[in-house]
């Protein structure tokens, strides 16, 4: 059940991450989400890892928010 809630707040936060990256992104809406669950997970399984804070935290949506905004703006850089 943490794995689907994990993916939850990565779609909400990957919501906030493609409104906070400005510009015409040609990405697609299942591709956004997808790629902003992905840089969730990790922001989220690496700062728990790290020690960085614990599992349920506010900073873990923060850190997801990061997460899917690194991913974004990396898969911008690379597909240009």
């Amino acid at each position: 059940m943490h794995i689907i809630w994990t993916i939850v707040i990565g779609f909400i936060a990957g919501l906030i991450a493609r409104a906070i990256l400005p510009g015409n992104n040609s990405l697609g809406f299942i591709l956004t989400v997808v790629l902003c669950i992905a840089g969730s997970l990790v922001a989220t399984y690496a700062g728990q890892a790290l020690g960085l804070y614990a599992a349920g935290g506010a900073a873990g949506f923060i850190a997801s928010v990061i997460g899917a905004v690194v991913i974004l703006g990396a898969w911008h850089l690379v597909s240009k």
